[in-house]
This record gives structure tokens, sequence and C-alpha cells, in this order.
């Protein structure tokens, strides 16, 4: 059978790029693209296809993999035949599937790495930010990333992207033609949306030293982030609102944090109400926190979908974001949005979700909408929906 055909009274059997959930090859902690991959692997057979796991692994490990089976060849290898071979030679995903096996209709790679292959290939570009914005993005390879998305973006046969916003990133930057481009946003899972025992909530943010009602971010830090002004402007707060709220930050130190690590710390021995979790990696402690916050505050400088935003509607927490790139997209509406560049906005945004109950009622309730809006179900939905357009040409 030729792969580039479908029965169409037959399931679609999708390869899918699970190279970014794959334990072995991230030692467990999952990035914004592995939580992607993982929901992906998940909830894509929900949508009516056959879903098969494939990562490319390092020569040696193949057969240690937890996720899937490892594509024959390593990504440098594979990326090396791409340049030195004849453009008619493709990676057969069938060595992957073994002696006998059905072949692949499609294959999603769900990040760059991405080359020519025995079927069509469908591929997630979240956007372009190391090259729209290279003083966010750290310098370690970044010309090699850079030009893999941008070869990845030209060869794969249609481009998935989280936002509406992205498109004109793909389109500017890698030159990937619009018509070929779908806007699937991403998803929270079912169970952010079940509450947590009070019980269970306070053990956890008693574990953490946390007093119900704090402000939350959640998120790597790094300049992108923009945490800096975030702590600049907690600290714009009027001493009894401090006393009263503590400031939570979560996530690990990132590329070019030395100086925010260093302020964090400083304002902790000052006694200020900061709090600096870098080490949580346990998901079900990081829903709790949600649920403990009295408001939730998001002030990235680019985004290219915003997923913690989501979360935090989902688990029923009011919501303050910049109004920048894609969040306000997200948000629908349904966050206070501010000027991420002025500390001022960020005070005054935090200021109006501790003190008027109005504004944090109608937040929480357009938040709860709009992540019943945005499941992974339906993400997945929509997902198949392309796919069936790329099998038609």
């Amino acid at each position: 059978m030729d792969v580039f055909s479908v029965n169409t009274q037959a399931t679609v059997r999708v390869g899918l790029s699970v190279t970014t959930a794959e334990p072995l090859l991230t030692g467990g902690r999952l990035d914004g693209l592995g939580v992607y991959s993982r929901a992906l692997l998940e909830h894509l057979p929900h949508a009516g296809v056959d879903v098969l796991p494939l990562s490319f692994a390092p020569h040696g490990d193949a057969r240690k993999l937890q996720l899937g089976r490892a594509l024959p060849l390593s990504f440098p290898l594979a990326t090396l035949g791409d340049l030195i071979l004849p453009s008619s030679v493709h990676l057969s995903t069938r060595v992957a599937l073994g002696k006998g096996a059905a072949p692949i209709d499609i294959f999603h790679a769900t990040d760059y790495r991405i080359v020519r292959m025995d079927c069509p290939v469908v591929a997630t570009l979240h956007d372009a930010l190391p090259i729209s914005h290279p003083e966010w993005a750290s310098p370690k390879m970044r010309k090699l990333k850079n030009w893999l998305q941008a070869k990845a973006a030209r060869k794969a046969q249609h481009v998935i992207t989280g936002s509406h916003y992205s498109i004109r990133e793909l389109v500017e930057y890698f030159g990937v033609d619009e018509k070929k481009i779908s806007v699937v946003h991403h998803g929270v899972a079912a169970h952010w949306f079940d509450q947590p025992s009070a019980e269970e909530r306070d053990i956890t943010l008693g574990l953490h030293g946390l007093r119900e009602g704090y402000f939350l971010f959640v998120g790597t830090l790094q300049p992108r982030k923009n945490v800096e002004r975030l702590l600049e402007a907690y600290l714009a707060l009027p001493p009894v609102l401090r006393s009263a709220r503590q400031l939570v930050i979560v996530g690990q130190a990132g590329w070019r944090s030395e100086e925010l690590v260093k302020r964090i710390k400083d304002a902790q021995q000052r006694g200020e109400n900061v709090i600096w979790l870098d080490k949580l990696t346990d998901d079900r402690q990081l829903r709790h926190l949600y649920a403990g916050a009295g408001a939730f505050i998001f002030p990235s400088l680019h985004e290219g979908f915003g997923l913690p935003l989501v979360e935090a509607f989902a688990s029923g927490v009011p919501v303050a974001c910049s109004n920048t790139t894609s969040l306000p997209e997200v948000a629908n509406g349904a966050a206070v949005e501010f000027d991420p560049l002025s500390v001022g906005d960020i005070t005054a945004a935090m200021t109006t979700l501790a003190r008027d109950d109005a504004v944090r009622a109608r937040c929480i309730a357009a938040g709860h909408r709009r992540a019943l809006e945005l499941t992974w179900d339906e993400a997945a939905r929509r997902t198949v929906a392309v796919y069936h357009e790329v099998l038609k040409k």
C-alpha cells in the first residue's frame, strides 16, 4: 500500500513524536513541549486515531525507551542524511515499527526534530522566539536550533501552532506559507477542574510555609518571563497588603536568572513575604498551590500560548496577565490585563485582584468558562481534523 494514500474506512495511524516527553531523555521533568507531547499521546486515541509513539533516541538507548519505539536513526544522523542524500531518500518509519507492521499514515513532530519521512509530516511549531527576540533566548546552540526550526517549517506538509499570534511570527521569521498553518489552541487536563480537598491543599501549603491567598507565579526564571518586574511590583504594594499576602514564585532558575535569584534572596533576607519554590516537580502539589492562591499573576513578555494561564482558570483562581503576544487571545477577556513593561501597571492589577471582590468574582467565573473551551480533548479533536485535511491532499 502506498503510505501517501489512506483507506477512508480505516483508522488513521499516527506516528507521534514523544522525544520531548520520554523519561529516558528528559529525566522525568517535562517542559512545555513535553507537556504538549504527553497530552497528545493521552488524548489523540479518544479522538479516533491510532497513535504510535516514536522517539529520536540517542545511539545505544533505543531499547530503554519507556513511551514507545525508537526511530531507526538518531536525530543528528537523520539530519546528516537529509543534507547529503538525494531528496528522494526518506527516513523509513517501517523500520521502527518492525517487520510486517502496517505503515503509519502521517507523522506528527511536536518539536523541531523533523527530517524527510516516508509519509506526510505535520509539525507543531510554537513560536519563532530565538529569531524574533534573540535577547530572550540562550545563545547556546541558538544558530543551530534556528536553522533546524526553519528547516522543519519547510519540510513539513502542514504546521500547527498554538495561537493566531504565532502565525505572524512563523510567516515572518520562518517563511511558512500561511495557508499551511492551522491554529490549535493547547488545553488543560480534566484533573485541573477537580478542586483538591481543603485538607490536601493545607498539607501542601503547610509543607512550604504558605498561607492561603498569596499571589502566585509559575514558570521558569528567564528574561522573557519578566519576573524581575513582578517582584518589583509586589515590593511596591502597601506594607499591609504585602504582610497579608505572600508572593510565591514556582519555577527553576533558567538562563540569565542570576541577578533575579539574588534579588529574590535579598528580599527574603529583608523579611519580605517572598517564597521561591525552585524544586517543585510534583504535579499534584502544583495543583494544590494553584488552589491556595488568591490571584495568579503572569507578566510574561512573550508567549506562544501560555499554558499556566489556563491551569489557573481551571483551578478557580482570578488571573492578571500581560496584554502582549498570545496572552489576550488565550485569556479572551477572562483576566485583568496590564502592560508588562510597567511596574506600576502590574502593581495596580495585583491590588485590584486583592481588594476588589466584584472583579475577582467576574474573573473566576469567566476564567472557568474559558478553561472549559480549552481542553486537551478539544485540542486532540482539532489536531485530528488537521491530519484528515493533510491526507486528503
